[in-house]
């Protein structure tokens, strides 16, 4: 079976484990999707990421985090540029996720970005993901 949009299913792995309060989840691994990942780590959302690496594709394995009482550090993740709809903002549009408390995900010519990185360096860009 083809998959049309990689990035949906991770975000909806990511969605559905963090649901069901695994403590981590696997997915076939990318390079878009690990520097993803690799902003969701830094923005506190995950705990760890790991990539093992094999003979095809790879696995992308994410450590959810969650704080005290079970309390998810991820409360939603949003898809917004799709393969039928493309999503791109000015440097002025940048949407902020629910009054700055989430992130938006941008795919700028400097790779990708939060929307507050893109915003002080000026530069606009496709509009991957919000998560907050």
């Amino acid at each position: 079976m083809t998959m049309t949009d990689p990035i949906a299913d991770m975000l909806t792995r990511l969605r559905n484990a963090n649901k069901a309060y695994h403590e981590y989840v696997d997915i076939p691994s990318s390079r878009i999707k690990e520097e993803i990942v690799r902003i969701l780590r830094g923005e506190g959302y995950v705990a760890k990421y790991e990539v093992h690496r094999d003979e095809a594709q790879g696995i992308l394995r994410i450590y959810l985090k969650y704080g005290k009482g079970k309390k998810k550090t991820i409360s939603g993740v949003r898809r917004i540029s799709k393969p039928g709809r493309r999503v791109y903002v000015r440097k002025n549009d940048i949407p902020k996720v629910l009054g700055g408390l989430g992130i938006a995900i941008l795919s700028t010519p400097r790779g990708l970005v939060t929307g507050d990185q893109a915003r002080s360096a000026g530069m606009g860009g496709e509009v991957i993901c919000y998560v907050w």
